[in-house]
C-alpha cells in the first residue's frame, strides 16, 4: 500500500518542529547557526564575489604606516607625539566625509559640504566676536538675508517633510534676531544650525525641484564661499578666543577619564555583539558562531587597551606633560556609533540604503523618496559644520579659505578610499573613519620627509584614483558573481 504524501499546509520543516514559533521558517530562510569554518568561507566567498569593503583600505593603511616609519629615519611619524597630533589634524576633514557618506549610499554628491562648513564656522567666529550682536557685525542688509534664508530652509524643509530642519532653522533664525549672549556652547550649536539650514536648501533643490545634486552643490559651492567672504572680508581673520572652543581639537582627556572611555567603549561594543547574537538565536535567524564573535570583542579590547595605553603616557617634548586621548577621539567616536546606529538599526537607514541600491523600486515599495532624498543633505551639512568646530579649533582661527581648497576634495575622498562606493548603496560611517584616517596619514607622513605640496597632491589624487578604481572593478566583479 503506497504511503500517502502530506498536503503542503500540513508540511513542517525541521526547523519548525524544534521551534513551533519560528515564524522565519515559513519562509524559508535558512534559521541554522553557523560555524566559524562556515562564517570565514562565507567571507572569502564575499571577497572572491567583489564585496571587500573596507579591506583594501585596511591593507593600505597599514602598509602606509610601515613605509613612513622605515622612510623616516628621525623616527618622528611613528612618535606619540605625532600619532596624536594626526588624529587631531584629520578630525575635522574626517567628520565632514562621515556626513557625505548618508549622501553617497543614495547615488547622489555635495560638493558644498566644504564652504558649508565654512560658512557655518565664519558664523559661529562672528558671533563669538560680537558676543551675539551679527546685526552690529555684518550691517542690516546682509543680517536681514542672513534670517530670510534660514526662514527658508525652515520652510523649504517643511515642503519634503524633514521637520527636525525644520525646526532646527527656525531655531538658528532666532537665535540670530534675539541676539543670545556667546558663549563656547551658543556658538557651536549656531554653527550647527547653520549647517542644517544650508542642507535644507540643498535637499529641497535636489529632492523637489529635481535639480541634479552635481550641478546644484557646485553652484552653492561657489556661491557660500563668496558668502565667507562678504562675512570675514577678504584677507581677513577671525580668532576665536575661547578656552573650550580651542580644546576641541588641541586638548586631551585626563588619564583617569582616557580609561573610563576604553571601558565605556569596549565594554559597550561587547554588550552590543552580545545581545545582538543571542537575539538572533532567539529569534531563530542566521547568527554567527559564538567563538567569532569572542574573538571580535577580544580583538577590540586587546588594540583599544593598547591605543589608550600609549596616548596616556606622557608625550611632550618639553616639561609640560602631554598626555591622554584627544577630545576629537570621543567625538568621532560618538557620531560613528550614532551614524552606525541610524544607517543599520532604524528604518530611515533601510531606506537611505533602498533608495541608493534603486530608486524606483524604492519608490514603488512605498518609500519617500524625496524626503529620504533630502534628508541625507541634511545631515550631511549638519556634520560638515561639526567637522567646521573642530578644524576651526585646531588652527584657532577662521579665515575666507575655511571650507575651500581640498577640504572637500579631502572629505570626498576618505569616504570613498574607505570603501564607500560612488554608484550609491553600498557603504558604512566607519568607511569615512578610515579612509580619513588614511588620508590623514598620506599627508602627515609626506609631510614629516619634507615634501613639496605638488608630491602631496599628486600621491593624494593617484590614492582616490585607486580607490575608484577598485570601487568599479569590484561591482563589476560582483554584477558578474550575481550579488
Amino acid at each position: 500500500m503506497t504511503e500517502r504524501t502530506p498536503a503542503p499546509e500540513q508540511e513542517q520543516s525541521a526547523a519548525r518542529r524544534v521551534n513551533p514559533g519560528n515564524r522565519a521558517a515559513d519562509f524559508g530562510i535558512d534559521t541554522t547557526a553557523r560555524t566559524t569554518r562556515e562564517a570565514i568561507t562565507t567571507y572569502l566567498r564575499g571577497l572572491r564575489g567583489g564585496d571587500l569593503g573596507s579591506l583594501p583600505a585596511l591593507l593600505g593603511l597599514a602598509a602606509l604606516f610601515v613605509l613612513f616609519s622605515v622612510l623616516d629615519s628621525g623616527g618622528t611619524f611613528p612618535s606619540l607625539l605625532n600619532l596624536a597630533n594626526l588624529l587631531q589634524q584629520g578630525a575635522g576633514p574626517t567628520i565632514i566625509a562621515m556626513g557625505l557618506v548618508f549622501v553617497l549610499l543614495t547615488g547622489e554628491i555635495d560638493l558644498a559640504a566644504g564652504t558649508a562648513s565654512g560658512l557655518a564656522a565664519a558664523l559661529m567666529a562672528l558671533h563669538l566676536m560680537s558676543d551675539g550682536n551679527v546685526l552690529g557685525a555684518t550691517g542690516t542688509t546682509v543680517f536681514v538675508l542672513l534670517v530670510a534664508v534660514m526662514l527658508a530652509g525652515a520652510v523649504l524643509a517643511a515642503l519634503v517633510r524633514v521637520w527636525a530642519g525644520s525646526v532646527i532653522s527656525l531655531l538658528t533664525a532666532v537665535v540670530l534676531v534675539i541676539g543670545v549672549p556667546a558663549n563656547a556652547f551658543t556658538v557651536m550649536g549656531l554653527a550647527v544650525g547653520v549647517g542644517v539650514v544650508i542642507g535644507c536648501l540643498t535637499g529641497f533643490l535636489v529632492a523637489r525641484i529635481g535639480m541634479p545634486s552635481f550641478v546644484v552643490t557646485l553652484a552653492l559651492f561657489i556661491t557660500w564661499q563668496g558668502v565667507i567672504l562678504q562675512l570675514i572680508g577678504d584677507g581677513g581673520t577671525i580668532a576665536l578666543r575661547d578656552p573650550l572652543i580651542n580644546a576641541v581639537a588641541n586638548g586631551n582627556l585626563s588619564v583617569t577619564a582616557s580609561w573610563v572611555l576604553f571601558v565605556v567603549v569596549a565594554g559597550g561594543y561587547a554588550a552590543v555583539q552580545v545581545v545582538r547574537l543571542r537575539t538572533r538565536r532567539r529569534g531563530g535567524l542566521v547568527a554567527p558562531p559564538t567563538g567569532l564573535v569572542a574573538l571580535k570583542i577580544g580583538a577590540v579590547v586587546v588594540l583599544g587597551g593598547l591605543v589608550t595605553f600609549a596616548l596616556v603616557q606622557d608625550r611632550s617634548p618639553g616639561v609640560i606633560a602631554i598626555a591622554g586621548i584627544p577630545y576629537v577621539v570621543p567625538v568621532v567616536l560618538v557620531l560613528l556609533v550614532a551614524g552606525t546606529w541610524v544607517l543599520d538599526r532604524t528604518r530611515f537607514g533601510r531606506h537611505v540604503y533602498a533608495v541608493g541600491g534603486n530608486r524606483e523600486a524604492a519608490r514603488r515599495a512605498g518609500i519617500d523618496v524625496a524626503r529620504i532624498r533630502a534628508s541625507v543633505f541634511v545631515i550631511s551639512t549638519a556634520f560638515a559644520a561639526i567637522g567646521a568646530i573642530v578644524y576651526s579649533s585646531k588652527i584657532g582661527s577662521v579665515n575666507p579659505a575655511a571650507g575651500g581648497g581640498n577640504t572637500l576634495l579631502f572629505a570626498v575622498g576618505a569616504a570613498v578610499i574607505g570603501g564607500t562606493s560612488l554608484f550609491g548603496g553600498r557603504g558604512r560611517i566607519s568607511n569615512a573613519v578610515i579612509g580619513g584616517t588614511v588620508l590623514a596619514t598620506v599627508q602627515n607622513g609626506l609631510g614629516l620627509l619634507k615634501q613639496p605640496a605638488a608630491v602631496v597632491f599628486v600621491v593624494t589624487g593617484l590614492v582616490l584614483l585607486l580607490a575608484a578604481g577598485v570601487d568599479v572593478a569590484s561591482r563589476r566583479r560582483a554584477a558578474a558573481s550575481g550579488r
